[in-house]
């Protein structure tokens, strides 16, 4: 049996890992829609590959000899509901590298199907959670009594187009927090604070990133917000994107802005992933010990 197929194995992401996996042996199966670009990859890698959209009703069949499923074929949104169907009825391990926080909650709403199954499912394994959740997992040992969690990152390195097209998907969603332990979404750029993420204080706002979610289940803290850094500008825009957020939600104009982000480089070169750094911070506090940090404009 294999051990591990690589759905979207030919996307940015998804060569990065295919990649690396062939590197440490692990022999993966190459797998995603273009049976073109598999076929091309298959030969630079000399590994094997299966060609199968996802609304193909036998995909469980392709996954059936395989112990576990890589997905890297975002927008998760698209791609995740049927690949963790799909594992639960061929009884496959599920591991993604989405962000996407509707995502993660309809995969952690599968949870009695997977055990019942006897499998995994393991949503948001890639830098834009794990890091983020050790953290969170740490500074509630430190704090056990925290009821809060404020999370933030600075990240030096430019987006992949398949980051901008997730974005794109989320256009309408705004941003999100957990309050009480509910998810709940508010505009974006909703709250801002002054961070120091290590080198000098800077300004963030709360983002929509995975960790909403991800270091709710993981720590149980019921309140949780994240910010990122946030420039003037950036801070324009989002504030902005208040406004004009419906406009950007309608299909048309979604998919255009789409086409128009794959017509930009597909991520970052090999240099800029080396210069490229993520600093993370983060900030526990117990329901009577939470003060609030002035906001900025």
């Amino acid at each position: 049996m294999a051990e591990l197929l690589i759905y979207g194995s030919y996307g940015y992401n998804g060569r990065l890992i295919s990649e690396e996996a062939a590197d440490r042996g692990l022999e993966p199966i190459l797998a995603g829609r273009d049976g073109e670009a598999l076929g091309e990859q298959a030969r630079e890698l000399d590994r094997p590959y299966r060609a199968f959209d996802l609304s193909d009703p036998a995909v469980a069949e392709e996954l059936s000899e395989v112990d576990c499923v890589l997905n890297c074929a975002g927008p998760f949104s698209n791609t995740a509901d049927e690949l963790v169907e799909a594992c639960i009825e061929s009884g496959t391990d599920y591991v993604d590298i989405t962000g996407e926080i509707p995502v993660i909650e309809r995969v952690k709403r599968k949870s009695e199907e997977a055990e019942e199954a006897g499998i995994t499912l393991f949503p948001a394994a890639g830098l834009s959670s794990v890091p983020m959740d050790c953290l969170s997992a740490h500074l509630v040992e430190r704090l056990p009594d925290a009821t809060r969690l404020a999370l933030g990152s600075e990240t030096f390195r430019p987006p992949s187009v398949g980051s901008i097209t997730t974005l794109l998907e989320g256009l309408e969603d705004g941003g999100a927090i957990r309050n009480e332990g509910r998810l709940e979404y508010v505009p974006a750029a909703w709250k801002s604070r002054w961070i120091d993420f290590g080198r000098g204080v800077r300004p963030a706002v709360t983002m929509p990133l995975g960790d909403v979610s991800t270091s709710y289940y993981t720590t149980g803290v019921p309140n949780v917000e994240v910010y990122t850094f946030a420039p003037p500008p950036a801070r324009l825009t989002l504030r902005a994107h208040r406004y004009v957020a419906p406009l950007l939600a309608v299909g048309p104009v979604r998919e255009t802005l789409k086409r128009i982000a794959q017509l930009a480089r597909e991520g970052p070169s090999k240099r800029a992933r080396e210069r490229g750094s993520t600093y993370f911070w983060g900030r526990p506090a117990p329901r009577t010990g939470h003060e609030r940090s002035p906001g900025f404009e």
